[in-house]
C-alpha cells in the first residue's frame, strides 16, 4: 500500500461519491491555522517539504483499492473509481522558515476535487505538527539570547519520524546540534552528546567513569557530573580533564536539580582548578521558559540541551489548523459555522513593515509596500523546483526573527500582530455569505413535497 491509505476514512468516502457524480471541477483548499495557542506570538511554517513529497507520489493503487473496500466493508469492484487518482494539481505555499500568522494561508492546493480532497489529512497532518515543533524551537532559540542550543528529544517524541523532524526543525531555527545520529548524518547537522547516569553507574567510581570515557574518545569530552553529588562529580571531572590536558572545548553537564545554583558553583570549581576554558552544559526537562529564567539570572550555563518539553511541544501540542475549501469549479465558497467562518476565495498574503500583514484575494493587485508570501511550488504534479536547502530555510527564518516586533518575541505574555483582510476579499465574504443565507432561507420557505424530505430521512433533498 502507498501513502494513499494514510487518510481518514471519511476523504475515501467523500471522493468515491465526488467521482460517481462527475464532481471533478477545480477545487481550491486553504490550510491556514485559526488562532494561535496560549503563549505564542508567531508561528514558523514547516511541514512544506514533507507534504510536497507526498503529493508528488501520491496514486491510488490497486492495494489501496483493496485496503479501501476493505476498511468499508465492500467489494474491490466498488471503489475501482479511485484506481489510478494522482495528484495533478498546483500547490502555493508559505516556504519554510517563514513566519506566520493566525489567519494566513500556509498552504493552498487548486487541483480536480476528489485529488485535492484526498490530500487533506496527510497535509494537516504534516504542517500541523511539524509548525507546531519549530515554533516551540524557535522560542528557546529567543531565550537562550545567543547560547547554543541542542536537540535532545528523539528518545520522548512520538515516534521516530516525528524525532527526526524535530532535529531538521531545531537546526532550521538554529538549534547548533542534535543527538539523533540518523538526522544529523542525514542533515549534516552537528552530532552531540554525552553519557548516561547508567554508564557512571556501571564503573566502581565516578573518576573510572570519568577516566575510561576520556581514553575512549580522544579530543574534547563532555562528563555527566551529577550521578552522585554534583560538586563533588565537578571537582572529579576537574581533575581528570587537567591530567589529561582536555580542557579545551570540554564541558560538564548538569542534569538535574537548582541548575543556575549548581551552574555557579561548577563555574567557580572549573576556574580554581584552573580550568576557565572548560564549559557548562545544562539538561533535563528544559523549554523556553526554564532557559529564559536561567538567563535572566545571569546563570554560568554555556549551552542548552533541550529535549521532552520541546520535541512534544508539550504546552502547545496541536494547533487550531484547518483545511478549508475556498472555492469550486469557480464559485467562492465559505463555512459559516459558529466561531468557525472561513473566508472565501484563493488569496495571498502580503507582508508589509512590522507585520502589519493583509490577506487579500489571489487576483487583486499587491499594496505597494507588501511583498508576497506564498510561492507557487508544484504546479500540473510536479514541483517547481528541488526544494530549499537547511541552510536557505534557516535564513529564511533568520531574516523574518530580525523584523519581529519585540512584544511577539517576548517568551511570557507575548503580544502577536494580526494579519488584516482586503476590502475586496471582506466585500466578496459578504456577496458569498448573502447568497448562502438567501438560498437557505428559500429552501427553508418552500413546502414539504415528494421531492423534499424531513431531516433524518435518507431521501435527497435538491439543492
Amino acid at each position: 500500500m502507498s501513502d494513499a491509505t494514510t487518510t481518514d476514512l471519511y476523504e475515501v468516502t467523500m471522493v468515491l461519491s465526488c467521482l460517481r457524480e462527475g464532481m471533478t471541477g477545480p477545487a481550491t483548499f486553504s490550510l491556514f491555522v485559526r488562532d494561535l495557542p496560549p503563549e505564542r506570538g508567531f508561528l514558523v511554517a514547516a511541514g512544506l517539504e514533507s507534504a510536497l513529497d507526498y503529493l508528488s507520489r501520491l496514486r491510488v493503487g490497486p492495494e489501496d483499492v483493496d485496503a479501501f473496500a476493505s476498511a468499508l466493508h465492500r467489494p474491490p469492484r466498488d471503489l475501482q473509481p479511485l484506481l489510478g487518482l494522482e495528484f495533478t494539481g498546483d500547490v502555493r505555499a508559505v516556504p519554510e522558515g517563514r513566519i506566520v500568522l493566525a489567519g494566513e494561508p500556509l498552504l493552498e492546493v487548486t487541483a480536480p476535487l476528489p485529488q485535492a480532497q484526498l490530500a487533506e489529512t496527510y497535509l494537516l497532518n504534516q504542517l500541523n505538527h511539524q509548525t507546531a515543533i519549530a515554533s516551540k524551537a524557535a522560542r528557546c532559540v529567543l531565550a537562550a539570547a545567543g547560547h547554543p542550543v541542542v536537540d535532545f528529544s528523539l528518545r520522548r517524541t512520538h515516534g521516530p519520524q516525528a524525532g527526526f523532524q524535530a532535529a531538521r526543525l531545531g537546526a532550521m531555527v538554529g538549534f547548533a546540534g542534535t543527538s539523533n545520529v540518523a538526522a544529523a548524518t542525514a542533515l549534516g547537522i552537528p552530532a552531540v552528546g554525552t553519557m548516561a547516569h547508567s554508564y557512571v553507574e556501571a564503573f566502581p567510581t565516578e573518576e573510572d567513569a570519568f577516566r575510561a570515557f576520556a581514553r575512549a574518545h580522544p579530543g574534547p569530552v563532555t562528563l555527566l557530573v551529577d550521578t552522585y553529588d554534583t560538586e563533588e562529580g565537578v571537582r572529579v571531572a576537574a581533575r581528570v580533564l587537567r591530567d589529561l590536558d582536555r580542557g579545551p572545548g570540554s564541558a560538564v553537564r548538569l542534569d538535574s536539580g537548582d541548575l543556575g545554583h549548581l551552574a555557579a558553583r561548577a563555574r567557580s570549581l572549573l576556574d580554581e582548578a584552573g580550568l576557565p576554558d572548560v564549559r557548562i552544559t545544562a539538561s533535563g526537562g528544559l523549554d523556553e521558559y526554564a532557559v529564559d529564567d536561567l538567563v535572566r539570572s545571569g546563570a554560568p550555563i554555556d549551552t542548552y540541551a533541550v529535549g521532552t518539553r520541546v520535541g512534544v511541544s508539550a504546552d502547545a501540542p496541536y494547533l487550531d489548523s484547518a483545511y478549508k475549501m475556498v472555492e469550486y469549479d469557480g464559485r467562492p465558497v465559505m463555512k459559516l459555522s459558529s466561531a468557525k467562518v472561513t473566508a472565501p476565495g484563493p488569496k495571498q498574503v502580503f507582508r508589509r513593515t512590522c507585520y502589519t500583514d493583509v490577506i487579500r484575494l489571489a487576483d487583486e493587485r499587491p499594496p505597494d509596500d507588501g511583498k508576497p508570501m506564498l510561492e507557487t511550488v508544484m504546479r500540473g504534479g510536479r514541483r517547481t523546483s528541488s526544494g530549499p536547502t537547511l541552510d536557505e530555510c534557516r535564513a529564511r527564518f533568520a531574516a523574518d526573527l530580525s523584523a519581529l516586533p519585540p512584544a511577539a518575541r517576548r517568551i511570557r505574555d507575548p503580544v502577536a500582530p494580526r494579519a488584516t483582510a482586503s476590502e475586496h476579499l471582506g466585500a466578496l465574504a459578504a456577496r458569498v455569505r448573502r447568497r448562502i443565507e438567501e438560498r437557505t432561507s428559500t429552501a427553508d420557505a418552500q413546502p414539504m413535497g415528494p421531492e423534499r424530505t424531513a431531516p433524518g430521512t435518507h431521501r435527497p433533498v435538491p439543492g
